[in-house]
């Protein structure tokens, strides 16, 4: 494309001002800034732009009726409490797994910059006592399960494989990229663990004007965790770009896939309880969720509005809807805490395509650095100047034809990693606490006592959920300590 069809392009969607400064830049420059306006579809900014904005309007308009919230549907939810239905999920998912139907898509895209750290969150330590990383927490997850499903369904070793699917940021994906290399992946193999990236928006100002960073880059934010839809369908890399999640995911005939953020501390990968939930139901996409503390709590819940399911941010529920009460249970009938931690069929994400346009962007105003278009300076703005636009994840939801939700413990699956240390909530000492809290729980399921004060650290190499822990029934455990392997108990007793 020539610059003047470059300028006619972007004069006609109305954004000819990020060309003012191209007589201005030196070769390299002018080619960096060409090449990103090429590839940007201006015209879908616009029209993203226009539809955020038209329905932030209308959600804002007092003469528009809000749709009532109202509780999921007693056939659309189950729970944890019978402990048949629940053994028999676990064979229907472990069967899945076996069968290398299974995949996992881990949503890491973010930095720790609040927990004071500037590499991937996911890199992060939250002080355990074998200073293990999140993703090396999850990566061993996946191994043990490989294992589980191999001895539980009969399966040669080494035959059942969940391949990791990791979305990251343009920030984020060489360092990410980087740590499992210099960590030989955790003990998976290289093949199996497929870094993707998130894509990026152009900031724009509130009257939906793209944008400079420099004279010669355009100013972009990641796209949200709903941006994962699109990404799937990006390809992996510029060397393979034919390549993409959803070729690999056929490639391999992986019919179900499990999403999670990385900053879960607890969460059960590909988790054959929830998936084998989600198979019976016959599900396209399922949620995860956790029951509220209480109704104050400051959580979106998944729930349905009007007559379709979403998730409702806690404040745009009444206080009159969130102390809503079942009448046959006394438990709050808006409770289902939403976590991201999401299963989906391959055939949904391939049909995700068909009604992206009709899925409305968030607006977040930001303070936006950028240059002032009159003098070509560099600003760096004081209050909100502009705007970033995301999806969430969970935006999809009113668009399937299948949902299904499906509550569990808090304490067995969820604890966020989300503040800086010393928070007193959400934080790396939370975080510490409840898993450390939760292995202690394996043992003493299994039949062992732990003295009081003593800690003890579990390898999920050793245990995935609690299982493979027979041996130290009747013991009792009086010394801190790590477990790499279930002989290594023994010395804590």
């Amino acid at each position: 494309m020539t610059i003047d069809q470059l300028q006619q392009r972007y004069d006609k969607a109305g954004q000819g001002h990020l060309l003012k400064f191209l007589g201005t830049l030196s070769e390299e420059e002018r080619v960096q800034l060409t090449k990103q306006l090429e590839a940007l579809d201006v015209e879908r900014v616009n029209r993203i732009y226009q539809k955020a904005v038209a329905a932030e309007k209308e959600a804002a308009d007092p003469n528009i009726p809000a749709e009532p919230v109202n509780a999921l549907p007693k056939d659309a939810s189950d729970s944890l409490n019978d402990a048949d239905k629940v053994k028999d999920w676990r064979r229907v998912g472990l069967g899945a797994i076996a069968r290398g139907q299974v995949g996992v898509l881990l949503m890491a895209g973010g930095q720790g910059t609040r927990l004071g750290s500037s590499a991937p969150k996911g890199c992060y330590d939250i002080g355990l006592p074998s200073h293990k990383s999140l993703f090396q927490y999850q990566a061993e997850r996946i191994a043990r399960l490989q294992e589980v499903a191999e001895l539980e369904e009969g399966k040669p070793t080494g035959s059942v494989i969940v391949p990791w699917y990791i979305m990251t940021s343009g920030p984020t994906r060489p360092e990410t990229e980087k740590f499992f290399k210099t960590n030989n992946f955790f003990g998976l193999k290289s093949e199996n663990v497929i870094f993707f990236e998130q894509g990026t928006l152009p900031c724009l100002t509130m009257e939906g004007k793209i944008l400079l960073e420099t004279p010669s880059r355009i100013a972009v934010a990641p796209d949200g965790n709903g941006g994962l839809y699109a990404a799937t369908r990006s390809p992996l890399s510029s060397s393979d770009p034919k390549t993409t999640v959803l070729s690999d995911l056929a490639k391999r005939n992986i019919l179900y896939i499990h999403a999670y953020c990385v900053d879960n501390c607890l969460v059960r990968v590909a988790d054959p309880v929830f998936l084998g939930y989600s198979i019976s139901k016959q599900a396209d996409c399922t949620a995860k969720v956790v029951p509220k503390t209480d109704p104050a709590e400051s959580v979106g819940v998944v729930a349905r509005r009007g007559n379709k399911f979403s998730v409702v941010e806690y404040s745009e529920i009444t206080k009159e809807e969130s102390e809503r009460r079942d009448p046959e249970t006394g438990e709050l009938a808006l409770r289902a805490g939403n976590i991201a931690n999401h299963f989906y069929t391959t055939d949904f994400l391939n049909r995700v395509e068909a009604f992206e346009d009709e899925l409305a962007f968030h607006i977040a105003r930001k303070k936006i650095p950028h240059t002032n278009l009159e003098t070509g300076e560099s600003v760096k703005p004081s209050k909100p100047n502009g705007m970033k636009l995301e999806l969430f994840v969970f935006d999809v939801f009113p668009f399937t034809e299948r949902f299904s939700v499906l509550e569990v413990e808090r304490r067995e699956d969820f604890s966020p990693l989300k503040n800086a240390p010393g928070t007193g909530s959400d934080d790396p000492e939370t975080s510490r606490r409840d898993l450390l809290a939760q292995h202690r729980r394996f043992l003493e399921n299994a039949g062992a006592k732990v003295a009081e004060g003593v800690e003890i650290e579990i390898s999920p190499l050793v245990s995935y959920a609690g299982e493979g822990l027979e041996s130290v029934k009747g013991k009792t455990f009086t010394k801190s300590g790590i477990a790499n392997q279930v002989e290594e108990l023994d010395a804590l007793a």
